[in-house]
C-alpha cells in the first residue's frame, strides 16, 4: 500500500508558490506561500522526509496547492536538513525562525512524519506556535523510534550520533515536551514508514486526539483527489 501511496504522490508535477519569502541567508531557509492569507491566518506546512537533506518540500507542493485551491492560504516552510547543514539544533532552529518571520500566529500548524515531530516540538517550545496542531504520521516519540531503529537510526542522525541520543532527548523529544495548542494526529492503519505506535504512545501521554485511518498508508493524505486528502483537509479546516 504504501509503495503505490508513494508512487502515486511522486508522480505529481511540483507546484509553483505564488510567491517566496527568505527568512535566512541558508537555500534552505524560505517559505513557499500558495493563496491569499485570510484574517484567520495561514495554514503552516512542514514537510517530512525523515529531516534528510533527499527529501525537500517539493513533494508537498501539490498538497499545498490543493489546499489553496480549496480556499485555505498556506505557507510551506523548507529547513536545513541532514547531509545539508542541518540536524540539531539547526532543524528546529529553522523552524522557529520561519515561524518568527510569518509573523501572524497560524490558525494550523501542520506536520507530517518528521515534520509531524517538528511542529509537535514548536507546538511545546513556542508560547503561540498556532491556533492548533495538526499532525499526521507524526514521529512523535523519538526514544521509541530510536529503539526501533527507524530507517536505519535515523533519530541518532538527527542528534548527531548514538552518544547524543539520551543526552538530547529532554529537548527534541515531543513525548518529554507538554503541547499548548490542541493537538490532533491522523495516522493510517496501514503506514510502512512510521509505526502507528508512536502516535499512540504521544496520545496516550498527553491526551492528543488520535484519529485512526483505516487502509490508509503513508502517503496518501499528502495526494490531492484522494478520499484520504479529504479527510485530511477537513481536520485542517
Amino acid at each position: 500500500m504504501s509503495q503505490d501511496e508513494y508512487k502515486a504522490l511522486l508522480d505529481l508535477q511540483p507546484a509553483a508558490p505564488e510567491r517566496q519569502e527568505r527568512y535566512g541567508p541558508h537555500p534552505s531557509q524560505v517559505i513557499d506561500l500558495y493563496g491569499e492569507a485570510a484574517a484567520g491566518g495561514r495554514v503552516v506546512l512542514l514537510h517530512g522526509g525523515f529531516w534528510r537533506e533527499e527529501w525537500d518540500r517539493s513533494h508537498l507542493s501539490p498538497f499545498a496547492a490543493a489546499l489553496a485551491g480549496q480556499g485555505i492560504p498556506v505557507a510551506l516552510v523548507e529547513y536545513r536538513r541532514i547531509g545539508g547543514d542541518g540536524g540539531w539544533p539547526a532543524t528546529v532552529e529553522d523552524i522557529d525562525a520561519a515561524l518568527d518571520h510569518l509573523g501572524a500566529v497560524p490558525s494550523v500548524l501542520f506536520g507530517h512524519s518528521a515534520g509531524g515531530h517538528l511542529a509537535l516540538w514548536a507546538a511545546a517550545k513556542r508560547e503561540r506556535a498556532a491556533g492548533r496542531v495538526v499532525v499526521l504520521a507524526p514521529v512523535a516519540d523519538l526514544e521509541r523510534a530510536h529503539q526501533m531503529r527507524l530507517k536505519g537510526g535515523v533519530v541518532a542522525d538527527l542528534l548527531g550520533g548514538e552518544d547524543k541520543v539520551a543526552s538530547l532527548l529532554s529537548e527534541a523529544d515531543p513525548m518529554r515536551l507538554l503541547p499548548r495548542p490542541p493537538v490532533e494526529i491522523l495516522h493510517g492503519t496501514a503506514d510502512q514508514e512510521v509505526p502507528i505506535e508512536l502516535s499512540r504512545r504521544y496520545a496516550n501521554n498527553w491526551g492528543a486526539r488520535l484519529h485512526l485511518m483505516p487502509g490508509v498508508g503513508h502517503y496518501s493524505p499528502i495526494t490531492p483527489r484522494t478520499p484520504a486528502f479529504d479527510v485530511l483537509v477537513r481536520s485542517l479546516r
